[in-house]
């Protein structure tokens, strides 16, 4: 595998350049050029799996040193079945249609004017993300096939093998005659960082992707247009008219499944009517899987003999936990639960498990979030289960592109008209 091209110590403004001249290429590439390169992405990253885990075997034992939270190392690690899930991400990306030109609308006006709006890439893209390597290749595959070259800034603690998959796919880029400064890796320390993000003029889009601190950072300090993505306080709510299998099922589903990811469940919300008979058995599940609860007074009088649960705080309530914690509070009815959303949530992912349609519909009418589930996991709030493809993010902000965020929002759009001669009264 070769070396990457790009020196370490290379500036904001040479990356900038180099992929602003990248981007002008990647625009010109056929739907076909792109599925081409993506399918030989994938097959480059499938060769370079022995150099990649040993690369994040390094990160790892830096991270176990370092004393980096079980959580953060589960989403850190690449082992081999990980890396072909991420080269199979590119595959998918190749399968998915093109949005570059895609008419958004488009008339003829009375003059005999022809307009129509296009769908064009942004053109140069940063990323500021931690300790998730997979997402050095999915915003490499979605920033070719949307055709924007992609600036990528992960977190120190996957710094190996970030480099590894950046070699690889650079390398790739190359042999097939593509702009290898289609994707470059951005190194240095904090001044590398905030070079970035005030790069405005020179970087057109700026997604920070990480824990609530990283994306704060970012959102206030950049000058760049910034798309805050991923910070995931997700609530389950029981109603009193739940299914309570189906709730038990969603329940530890949405905390267990992957509770170090944005779209797991991080606090539990129950009906009074139906507290008494559902929270002994959740609760024995969950704390049966590892979870450690936090629970409001009522919450701590039902639990089970032998399952302990801590008195709540609303710091707790309040936690992204990126780990087996949960909050848990019974409440008087869906206003309360309601109630309790507005002021704990973050916008990502809010679920009501109910089978009174009159009750779910206020919860998808009154709920503030970029994905609202009726009897269904938080964890399907997710780019590949909704059917996209690899993800960039998950947005919570409202402008521009909200949820789940695949090719189209990667790109923006211009008004294209066409005339024969005429001229404004």
């Amino acid at each position: 595998m070769s070396e990457s091209t790009v020196p370490a110590t290379a500036s904001v403004p040479e990356l900038a350049g180099r992929a602003r001249t990248a981007s002008r290429h990647l625009a010109l590439l056929t739907r076909a050029d792109k599925d081409a390169a993506l399918l030989a992405l994938a097959d480059a990253v499938n060769a370079a799996t022995e150099q990649v885990v040993a690369a994040n075997a390094e990160d790892l034992q830096r991270g176990r040193e370092g004393g980096m939270a079980t959580g953060l190392l589960d989403r850190l690690t690449l082992d081999a079945a990980r890396v072909a899930a991420v080269a199979q991400a590119l595959r998918d990306v190749a399968a998915l249609p093109d949005p570059v030109g895609e008419v958004v609308r488009g008339s003829t006006l009375a003059n005999g004017l022809q307009i129509r709006q296009v769908r064009v890439p942004m053109g140069v893209v940063g990323m500021i993300y931690e300790a998730r390597p997979n997402v050095t290749v999915d915003a490499a595959g979605l920033g070719l096939k949307s055709g924007n070259a992609m600036i990528l800034r992960g977190g120190s603690a996957a710094a190996s093998t970030n480099r590894a998959l950046v070699d690889a796919l650079r390398a790739s880029l190359a042999e097939q005659g593509l702009p290898e400064d289609a994707v470059q890796l951005l190194e240095g320390g904090h001044d590398a960082v905030k070079e970035l993000m005030t790069a405005r003029g020179l970087v057109d889009l700026l997604i920070p992707r990480g824990g609530a601190g990283l994306i704060q950072t970012v959102v206030t300090e950049s000058t760049v247009p910034v798309i805050e993505t991923g910070i995931g306080n997700c609530h389950v709510y029981v109603d009193a008219a739940a299914d309570l299998g189906k709730a038990l099922a969603i329940t530890v589903n949405s905390k267990t499944h992957r509770p170090s990811v944005c779209n797991a469940a991080e606090s539990l919300l129950v009906h009074r009517g139906v507290a008494a008979e559902f929270l002994p058995k959740a609760l024995a599940e969950l704390a049966g899987a590892g979870v450690v609860l936090h629970g409001d007074a009522t919450t701590v009088e039902l639990a089970p003999a032998g399952i302990e649960v801590l008195p709540v705080s609303d710091d707790d309530y309040a936690a992204e936990f990126h780990g087996l914690e949960m909050s848990v509070a019974v409440v008087e009815d869906v206003e309360a639960a309601l109630e309790h959303v507005r002021r704990f949530g973050t916008g990502h992912t809010e679920a009501i498990v109910t089978e009174d349609r009159a009750a779910a519909r206020r919860w998808t009418a009154e709920v503030d979030a970029a994905a609202v589930m009726v009897n269904a996991s938080t964890r399907f709030t997710d780019g590949g289960e909704f059917g996209f493809g690899a993800e960039i993010g998950i947005s919570t902000q409202k402008l521009h592109a909200r949820g789940p965020m695949a090719l189209p929002e990667l790109t923006t759009t211009k008004w294209v008209v066409e005339g024969d001669g005429q001229v404004r009264a």
